[in-house]
């Protein structure tokens, strides 16, 4: 490491993602590109001799970012948001400056610990119960992705259960969902040795927005009580990913507790705004769950990867993901003196990720990063203002956050010709290059995303991809 090389191409990159941010808008948002684009590109071997860092920029305006789906484009409504900012951009060029290991507290003391300060601090804007905090039995952890987050928290339910009623009873063991829980659950349940047959996704009624039925698990929990097997996981979603429903977790949690089962809460998108007092209310019965989830690198500023992750009981995490082998053995960890987060974890490495929270949650406070997320949440109003006064479209749901569900309708009553018609203004809307959204299906209904979330989204980037859509579909309608 040269530190004058750093100096001048440090400023050189820095030049090179500020001039980029400053023509984002320019780029299609959606890549345009065809599979097996870049290998036609770039040489079939690795460089014998170095090249300059103008070459390889070069190569970056022309051959990668053509390849780039822009999810910093203030025209980006796709799926759900990825947010980058300034402060959360200057953490991860000071992690990976730092480029430490930090899997236990010896390997880098300031990591673990500012790591279970500002969870701490982030569970308090949330107003998580107290049992969530490090100075008690549990505590937060920054995992990679809410898919990581799941499975560790699956994996220590499913030990806790099994050191109570035998190991050779897992293929008893039942896990419960809504059938609009994120599908990473189903992966961590393949992962973790869960039977497929034993893997419930509950339905969820459209009359209650598409919130899971406390009546609905139940019943499902008797039902497999009565026939011998064990219920031992439940997971509820602040949020879900194709309408943002959110299930109620004070009822929802009765039903977990009385039946001793790990509860789960993912809210991995909608968890940011309930640093908001006015949508704080859509966690109520959180002191009822076992583990809680959020995604500060969805809508809280911070660069993608931050998965903010807190549990009750550290020591069931603990005891599920632990090795203490020799070569990393030391006093500070042998005297149960200090957080271990390699036993927090999947992986052994993890990287000085709480860096760039912490310096969100200081540049910027959360006064600002409340206005940040009611200013998304009032574009996406004024987007379903728009979408409600023009007839030829439906909202499907009710708007909560700043996701807008909604379809356009066709000229004859006939399901499949809508779920056609609205596939192909997706397509075509996409294929302009100007803005960039996602669907999904809601009762077999082929149903349009709006996510509002991008950094640099303004009304008029609403208003102009609104046009596109009016234009498009009335060019579509006229074809059908």
């Amino acid at each position: 490491m040269d530190s004058e090389q750093l100096r001048e191409y440090g400023h050189k990159m820095v030049d090179f993602i500020a001039d980029y941010y400053n023509n984002i808008e320019n780029f299609p948002v959606l890549s345009q590109v065809q599979p097996g684009y870049l290998r036609k590109l770039l040489p079939d071997t690795a460089p014998a001799h170095s090249e300059t860092l103008e070459d390889v920029l070069e190569d970056v305006q022309k051959k990668i970012l053509p390849g780039v789906t822009h999810w910093q484009s203030p025209d980006y409504f796709a799926y759900f948001p990825s947010n980058s900012s300034v402060a959360g951009f200057l953490g991860e060029m000071l992690s990976a400056g730092i480029n430490m290991v930090g899997f236990s507290w010896i390997t880098s003391p300031a990591a673990t610990e500012l790591e279970m300060i500002v969870l701490d601090w982030l569970a308090k804007a949330l107003k998580l119960p107290d049992e969530f905090l490090s100075t008690g039995q549990g505590g937060g952890v920054i995992q990679g992705t809410a898919s990581e987050a799941v499975l560790v928290v699956l994996l220590a339910a499913r030990d806790n259960v099994l050191r109570r009623v035998g190991k050779d009873a897992i293929d008893k063991l039942v896990v419960y969902c809504s059938d609009q829980t994120h599908c990473s659950l189903q992966k961590a349940c393949q992962i973790g040795g869960i039977h497929p047959e034993n893997f419930r996704m509950l339905k969820a009624d459209p009359s209650s927005d598409y919130a899971l039925s406390p009546d609905t698990l139940s019943e499902a929990v008797s039902h497999d009580m009565a026939t011998g097997l064990i219920p031992f996981f439940f997971c509820a979603t602040i949020g879900t990913t194709s309408s943002t429903a959110v299930d109620p977790l004070l009822a929802l949690g009765k039903i977990a507790k009385s039946n001793n089962m790990w509860f789960h809460v993912d809210a991995a998108y909608a968890g940011s705004a309930c640093i908001c007092p006015e949508y704080r209310h859509y966690i109520n019965g959180v002191e009822e769950v076992d583990s809680f989830n959020m995604n500060a690198h969805k809508w809280f500023l911070t660069n993608f990867d931050c998965s903010a992750l807190w549990v009750k009981d550290r020591s069931a995490l603990i005891q599920s993901l632990s090795t203490n082998p020799e070569y990393l053995k030391n006093k500070a960890s042998q005297g149960n003196l200090v957080v271990d987060y390699k036993d927090w974890q999947i992986p052994l490495g993890r990287r000085f990720r709480s860096l760039k929270l912490w310096m969100v949650l200081r540049l910027y406070g959360l006064e600002k990063l409340q206005a940040y997320i009611r200013n998304h949440i009032e574009l996406a109003k004024l987007f379903e203002e728009l979408v409600a006064q023009d007839q030829r479209f439906e909202i499907v749901t009710t708007r909560k956050f700043s996701l807008v569900c909604f379809r356009l309708l066709p000229l004859q009553s006939n399901e499949d010709y809508a779920n056609k018609l609205n596939h192909d203004l997706l397509d075509v809307v996409n294929s302009t290059g100007k803005l960039f959204i996602s669907h999904t299906l809601l009762s077999d209904r082929y149903i349009l995303r709006f996510a509002v979330g991008a950094p640099l989204t303004e009304e008029k980037h609403i208003i102009a991809a609104w046009k596109v859509l009016q234009d498009e579909a009335a060019t579509l309608l006229s074809k059908y």
